[in-house]
């Protein structure tokens, strides 16, 4: 019989002719979020589920699942999976390392530009046919070139932006993540405290994974630390940042402005927010091309099919599950990494 698959929503077809090609495939066609109930019944007799970000996959859900072996997130982040009770229950979870590393730092750019040169406000400028000619003294931004960028999370994703702001605007990059060497960078980035980022930064990007410890990780504290004139990026995740907190400052123009990807309470956002000029908001589109949408799916399919080719997953997260293994494909695994 073969292993049979879940996929929530969704998602470009190339990676799902990959898994029809070997399994029996049930696809919902629905973009709404999923209701818990719906989403259990559905998996109780599935080997894989093929989730989105949006799918909420806590204990519950793990739990109700008895034939489960492999959840594939379509997506870097997989906060919104219990990673414990998965591991617990001997569940892969896999997510697409490297695929949207490029797409995600070009569109932290055209936040960065977007926000700073106030695009935005000058489209509805012109749409309301309020422009009457050129003058002096309209629209006037903050440069982009030679100021400093500040980066909180130097992975692949916070590199591609450095290195975006270093060769293409001749930017002064400063970053926070302690595990990363400025050696290692390959350009002149300097390694500094949070503090530090904070005071001297003109544009600080949020390119950290959702964690309890980045969790409000931009807080009243931290807003107040960054200059008048500074303005703030974020295309990680929307609870990085205290989005109350932030409107207050937004509203008050204790900072210059904030271009944002992301929301705490996805799709929701304080009230207000959309009213102000000095931010952006776009619907969490950050990795939104079609090749990179395309190459996500083919690395979601590709997990499930290493899976049940008795491969260990490129973009297993979970590795601790590997020493739960006691069946004949997890003691080849075992072999394949000794």
């Amino acid at each position: 019989m073969k292993p049979k698959i879940f996929v929530t929503h969704p998602i470009p077809t190339k990676g799902i002719k990959m898994l029809m090609n070997h399994y029996d495939v049930e696809l919902n066609e629905s973009k709404d979020k999923l209701d818990k109930d719906f989403l259990i019944k559905k998996i109780s007799d599935k080997d894989v589920l093929l989730s989105l970000l949006i799918d909420n996959i806590d204990v519950d859900v793990i739990n109700s699942a008895k034939d489960l072996k492999v959840i594939s997130n379509y997506a870097v982040g997989y906060n919104n999976i219990d990673v414990r009770a998965a591991t617990a229950n001997r569940i892969f979870i896999t997510n697409t390392p490297r695929t949207l590393d490029e797409t995600t730092a070009d569109f932290v750019f055209a936040l960065i530009l977007t926000i700073a040169r106030r695009v935005v406000e000058s489209d509805k400028f012109m749409r309301s046919k309020e422009f009457k000619g050129w003058s002096a003294m309209d629209f006037l931004g903050f440069d982009v070139h030679n100021s400093t960028l500040g980066i909180l999370g130097m992975g692949s994703i916070g590199k591609e932006v450095a290195r975006r702001a270093y060769h293409g605007f001749g930017m002064n990059v400063l970053y926070v993540d302690r595990g990363i060497e400025p050696l290692s960078i390959g350009f002149k980035a300097t390694a500094v405290d949070m503090d530090t980022l904070l005071r001297d930064s003109d544009f600080i990007s949020l390119n950290v994974p959702l964690t309890k410890d980045t969790y409000h990780l931009i807080g009243e504290r931290e807003l107040k630390k960054m200059k008048n004139t500074a303005y703030l990026i974020n295309t990680s995740r929307g609870p990085v940042i205290d989005e109350a907190m932030l409107y207050k400052f937004l509203k008050s123009k204790r900072i210059a402005g904030a271009a944002i990807d992301v929301y705490e309470n996805e799709p929701e956002f304080i009230k207000g927010l959309e009213e102000l000029d000095n931010v952006v908001m776009t619907p969490h589109i950050a990795s939104a091309s079609l090749q990179t949408r395309e190459l996500m799916s083919v690395k979601a399919a590709q997990n499930i099919i290493d899976y049940f080719n008795g491969k260990i997953p490129e973009g297993l997260v979970n590795k601790e599950v590997l020493k739960r293994m006691d069946t004949y494909q997890d003691l080849f695994i075992q072999k394949s990494i000794a």
